[in-house]
């Protein structure tokens, strides 16, 4: 049996519900291997943020370079990097040393709609990430930011976006419709072969803390062990669904909680 070695080149949160620590959950719960870059220190828990370190650019350098001097990496993800000069490092490594898979969760504004990164660093993950990345996840605010546009777009705008964002670079897209209004959850898959939508019903939760890091990281494990981009897709979309589903049996936290990463084993 060949479990697959997998990055995660994110931020850490304490509390273990989203970036690196969701990230290595899910490689876990998935079958693969997990190893990590960490671009930022948070203090923050189930109820917000209170404070943010950056890790300088020549550190995460080291870290990247030690991993890949040493692990055979299948396949990468990245998550929020905000400064500029950082995205540039990270392209041109990546560029150089480059897993099979790259998946991009451009992690650039809350679902609240509140700018979590400032224009020189989106415009730097949009020439210089965007492109590099096999596979981009973001939210309805973040596919409109990375086209420069400030409005939240709706369902019936997910298609132009997507084809816009590939036109850019991406050589796939997958807009998580979860900001959208009403009781439909649905997600867009356009790649090469064409528009795919992905719908569910609303799961009823306020656990939701980690959720964009986790339906990143269970694509970038689903692809590690070598699943064709739309069924690595849909196979980790239903198992976040399985998360959010069985996320009230942990009862993690006084605000929102973490999704369940292994509710399929315990």
């Amino acid at each position: 049996m060949h479990i697959p070695c997998v990055l995660t080149i994110a931020g850490s949160d304490p509390s273990g519900g989203a970036g690196i620590q969701a990230d290595l959950k899910t490689f876990s719960a998935l079958g693969a291997y997990g190893a990590s870059v960490i671009t930022a220190l948070t203090a923050q828990n189930t109820c917000g943020v209170r404070s943010v370190e950056a890790v300088s650019r020549e550190f995460i350098a080291a870290q990247l370079d030690a991993v890949l001097d040493d692990l055979d990496i299948r396949a990468a993800k990245i998550g929020m990097v905000a400064d500029p000069l950082v995205v540039e490092m990270l392209a041109d490594r990546l560029q150089q040393r480059r897993p099979r898979w790259v998946v991009l969760d451009p992690v650039l504004v809350a679902k609240s709609g509140d700018a979590l990164v400032n224009d020189a660093a989106i415009q730097s993950v949009a020439e210089h990430l965007v492109p590099l990345a096999d596979i981009i996840t973001p939210n309805l605010h973040e596919a409109a930011v990375l086209l420069g546009e400030r409005r939240l777009i709706g369902r019936s705008d997910m298609p132009e976006v997507a084809r816009e964002l590939r036109a850019r670079g991406a050589k796939a897209v997958l807009i998580k419709g979860g900001a959208l209004e009403g009781q439909a959850c649905d997600d867009l898959l356009v790649s090469d072969a064409g528009e795919q939508w992905l719908c569910a019903p609303r799961i009823e939760t306020d656990n939701l803390h980690g959720t964009g890091c986790s339906m990143s990281s269970a694509i970038t494990a689903r692809l590690a062990n070598d699943l064709p981009l739309s069924q690595a897709v849909v196979e980790a979309r239903e198992w976040l669904l399985g998360a959010l589903r069985a996320s009230d049996q942990l009862n993690v936290g006084k605000g929102r909680g973490p999704v369940h990463h292994f509710h399929a084993l315990w």
